[in-house]
């Protein structure tokens, strides 16, 4: 994991420093022209030369990483539009996204496992047939365009902007908690139905190539309910494949949705690092970066170790079961 986080680290910087522009273009780029003068504008100029000079921007690349890896290593990320730490804005973000991807994986999770399962078990039946078709319609949506029609027909009913309101401090417990819910309605909703789709129809597919193996005609054959062959012989196995999708949604926790974000104006991770991308925020976007990479990593690594917990005969020493 260290050798991978690193080459990871890398790329991501030198992919941002490559793009046009820096913090200090960004910072006083067009304040001399507004301010009009020439003085003025020398002023400015002189200001964003000490600037690149103060941060090292006016330096070669493999000396702008060895100031970032210090920086990293000292926990001295700061913004240099104004040159305050990122911790606490970046926190406030991120508790703001946890919970809510927490609240989106919990539902895809029950609600695309039992629906998997039940289209397996009957395939091509009605059932299995308005499942699929319900499913796919709901993965071809749009978010953006989905979020703007809950916006417009939920809209008198459902708050659509932020994550509380405007008198949240002066509400009891159950009031704020209620409130709350209220906010996270239509936002959880765009962002649980296309990964409910797509986690369903990996279950099912893990499900039908489990229940067409020969020990699962064994148990039928010796007299075992659909119910127990379903739920006890074959879940297991079948799982495999909902385990490996646990890496791939693991860094959503911290990515965010930029799109579900800026439509309602919600304040976290995805809205926090496309502001700091335009911005040139290059610690923010590197630590967002960063904290990706490294619950990706972990995200693999609990899979594997998963695969063990559900089927002990799986072996990492030869690659073999």
């Amino acid at each position: 994991m260290i050798p991978t986080l690193f080459g990871i680290l890398v790329v991501s910087f030198l992919v941002i420093r490559l793009a046009p522009g820096d913090p200090a273009s960004q910072k006083f780029g067009g304040v001399g022209q507004a301010s009009g003068g020439i003085n003025a504008e020398r002023g400015t100029e002189a200001a964003e030369k000490r600037f690149r000079e103060r941060f090292g921007f006016d330096k070669p690349l493999y000396i702008q990483f060895g100031m970032f890896l210090r920086r990293l290593a000292t926990a001295d990320m700061i913004f240099f539009q104004t040159e305050q730490k990122i911790w606490r804005e970046l926190w406030e973000a991120l508790r703001i996204t946890i919970l809510l991807n927490l609240i989106v994986f919990v539902l895809i999770y029950v609600a695309a496992v039992p629906l998997g399962i039940i289209s397996a078990a009957y395939p091509h039946s009605w059932t299995d047939r308005v499942t699929t078709l319900g499913l796919f319609i709901m993965y071809s949506l749009p978010s953006f365009w989905v979020a703007e029609m809950l916006r417009m027909q939920f809209g008198n009913w459902l708050p659509i902007m932020g994550l509380k309101s405007q008198n949240f401090d002066q509400m009891n417990s159950s009031q704020q908690i209620l409130d709350y819910l209220r906010h996270i309605a239509l936002p959880v909703l765009c962002m649980t139905y296309g990964g409910l789709a797509y986690v369903s129809r990996q279950m099912r597919a893990g499900m039908l190539e489990v229940i067409r193996q020969d020990y699962i005609r064994t148990a039928e054959a010796k007299g075992a309910g659909k119910a127990r062959v379903i739920l006890v012989h074959a879940l297991r196995n079948s799982l495999f494949p909902i385990i490996t999708l646990f890496a791939s949604l693991l860094p959503f926790l911290v990515g965010g949705s930029v799109i579900i974000e800026v439509v309602f104006n919600i304040h976290g991770m995805g809205l926090l690092s496309y502001e700091g991308v335009l911005r040139r925020e290059y610690d923010l976007v590197m630590t967002t970066l960063m904290l990706s990479a490294v619950l990706t990593l972990i995200g693999i690594l609990v899979s594997d170790i998963l695969y063990v917990v559900v089927n002990p005969r799986v072996s990492f020493e030869d690659g073999s079961r």
